[in-house]
Parts: structure tokens; sequence; C-alpha cells
């Protein structure tokens, strides 16, 4: 399945067969019903960069932009002239147009605090926050960082819409082994947080709890050697005092999951060139489909650039050959080489892109050159974008 919210709406839905339909990257920055566009792929594919980039252009077109990345390298604020990055929009200087542009980072640990601190009085928020289960599962549980991202998107939405101070939010979303993470990591926290065998287990034995009350002590006991009767407590007094928040963290999650399916979300999809890279896209792209998500179009970031005369790769090599029957290792035939071996790389990565549009004939792309340097300022990053609308 596809997912068909923004199907057409920013590239045209004919194309050849071998050719995707252009990606119309202005259109979708200048759509004011667009509030959240979200970068999502596989790590190493430049999300980040790309995220950034459009953060930039739109700003730089009018819109009051909001750009939150979840990048551990912090290069964004390095290409921002930013000295940090933290859970606080700051105000990113040198924006030429009548838009503007903030940045932050995720910090994960203080945006559950804020969550806890928000939610709970302020005794019950300091007993949970003293918790070492909490302080292990707030810093370093398996998909704790994506639900935060989710989080956090879900609070700068809710501001903007109170306040106005931001009319689109970029998303730049974990660098997790696996993209799906970011949409799955809200019920894998649940489930785990609401699991009812830890209710079970943890709670104090009362109503029909004491009929199990024998059977559940011995696996209270077994748990106890393995994990140490001080581990158990501290579970114990988690679950007691974070009891009375989860019904909100679930509720936020749903509602943040529900934005992300509505007309107001537009998903661009990052890759690079690369079978693995592109594989991940295409679960991506079904994935999106499957839970009704809205999908903008296909980023191919990092493509080789076309060869600039129009001569096979087998042409080349062939003259270079015939170069080196005269004299051998020169100039002109290594030259003549290495146009081969780039043409053939451009013919790969164009194989593969046939091969994805031929799966997903609908999805908008739009194709990125590689850059000779990296992006490390805002002349880069409008560059970067001039790229992406094509101009």
């Amino acid at each position: 399945m596809t997912p068909a919210s923004h199907r057409g709406r920013y590239g045209p839905l004919a194309a050849p067969a071998s050719e995707a339909p252009a990606l119309d990257v202005d259109a979708l920055l200048d759509d004011r019903g667009t509030e959240i566009v979200v970068c999502c792929g596989a790590g190493g594919v430049g999300k980040t960069t790309t995220a950034a980039a459009l953060a930039l252009r739109a700003a730089e077109r009018g819109r009051k932009v909001v750009v939150l990345t979840i990048d551990p390298a912090r290069r964004l604020a390095q290409s921002m002239g930013i000295e940090r990055l933290d859970n606080t929009p700051r105000p990113v200087q040198g924006v030429v147009g009548p838009g503007s542009l903030d940045a932050m980072m995720l910090d994960m640990k203080r945006t559950f605090d804020e969550v806890v601190e928000s939610q709970a009085t302020p005794e019950k928020a300091q007993q949970i926050l003293d918790n070492p289960f909490y302080v292990a599962l707030s810093s370093s549980f398996a998909g704790t960082q994506e639900y935060m991202a989710m989080e956090k998107l879900g609070q700068i939405h809710r501001q903007a819409q109170a306040d106005g101070t931001h009319d689109l939010v970029v998303v730049d979303t974990p660098p997790s082994r696996s993209a799906l993470d970011f949409l799955d990591a809200p019920e894998r926290l649940s489930r785990f947080l609401d699991g009812r065998f830890i209710r079970l287990l943890l709670a104090p034995a009362r109503g029909p709890a004491k009929v199990m009350a024998a059977g559940m002590g011995v696996v209270t006991n077994a748990l106890t050697r393995v994990l140490g009767a001080q581990v158990l407590r501290d579970m114990q007094t988690f679950v007691s005092a974070f009891d009375t928040l989860f019904g909100g963290f679930r509720a936020r999650a749903e509602a943040t999951f529900a934005l992300l399916q509505g007309d107001r979300t537009a998903f661009l999809v990052v890759a690079a060139p690369e079978p693995d890279a592109l594989r991940e896209a295409a679960y991506f792209v079904e994935r999106l489909g499957e839970d009704g998500m809205p999908l903008a179009g296909l980023v191919v970031n990092r493509a080789s650039p076309a060869p600039r005369v129009a001569l096979s790769p087998d042409e080349a090599t062939a003259a270079a050959g015939r170069l080196d029957q005269g004299e051998p290792g020169t100039l002109a035939a290594g030259l003549l080489r290495l146009h081969a071996d780039r043409a053939r790389l451009g013919e790969r990565e164009a194989g593969l892109r046939a091969r994805f549009s031929a799966a997903h004939p609908t999805v908008p792309t739009v194709v990125v050159p590689a850059l000779a340097t990296d992006v490390n300022d805002l002349d880069g990053l409008r560059h970067v974008g001039g790229l992406l609308s094509g101009t």
C-alpha cells in the first residue's frame, strides 16, 4: 500500500516506467497546510543535513520554522553557527528572508524529566526522578530516545498552536538501527510500562491477586535471586509511583501518532543510492502506507553526478586501451578510465533508483548529488536546499 494523503500533491502521478515522478520540494515547504515535515530513513544517509537544509529554505521563503534534531554528532549546531543545541529552541542568526528559524537538539532524559515534572506533584515527581530504575529507563532503555522524540514533537506542536511561535516543525528522526523504530517506539515503551505481568508481579497483593500469592511468591523469589532484592524494590517503587502518570503518557503518544497520520504532516524518506539504504526506504514507504501516514516523497542523497560528456563507460575504456598501445600510462588514458568508473557507478545507482520506482511508481523523488566537501555553514545548507528544490 502507498501512503495516499500527499500522493500527487507535490509531484505528478504520471511518469515514464523507469523514471520516478519529480518531488516539488518548494511546493511542500510553501504549503501552509503542512505543519510538520519528518525526515526519516536509515542511519548515515544525510537526514540531519537534509532536515537542516529544508528548515533553512522554508524559513527564507517565509515560514516560522523550528528544526528538531536527534543527532549525537551535533553537526547541525555547527552548520547553523550555534555554539550548542539543547532541549530549548535557539534562534539561528543569518537567515535571509521574511521567516525565522530556531533549532534544538533532543535531550532524551531532560524531556522525560519534564514530562514527569509536569504531570506529578513536586513530591511524587522527585520520588520518581530519584528512583534508580527510572534513571536507567530514562537514560538508556531501548526505544526511549525514539519515544521522547515523539513526545518532544508533540510538545513543540502544541506550543506552536498555542502561541504561533512556529508554523512549521522539521524533524530529524533518531539514527536508529532501523528507521522503523521511530514509529514503533511509543507502542513498545507503552507495552513495557503497561505490561500486565510486571504490574501483577510488582503490585501489592490485594483482591483477587491474593489467590495467586503463593505462585507469584515463587516467581518473585526467583527474580530476587537473579536481580537482587534492591533492584526489585526499585522496580516496585517506580511502578507504584509512575502508575498515576502512565495514562497521560499513553494518551499523548496516541495523540502524536494521530497527528503524524494527519494531513498537516508530510514524511520525507531519505536514502543513499545504495542497496541497503534503498531497501530500508522501501520498507519505510510500505510501513507508512500500512499506518496511513502521509508520504511526500523520497530524497536520494549523495548520488553520483551525471557525466558531463556523452561517452559511455565501454567507449571510454576502449579509448584508454588504444592510447595505452601507443604510450602506456598517459594522463589521458587515466582520465578516461576514471570517467568509465564514475559512469558505471552512475549507471548502477540509476538502476537501483529505477528498481525502487518500479516497485513504488507513485512516490515523488528528488535526487541530490554528492558534494565535494562537508556542509558546515549556512551557505552550505542553502546550496543543499537549492539542490533539493532543483534550483
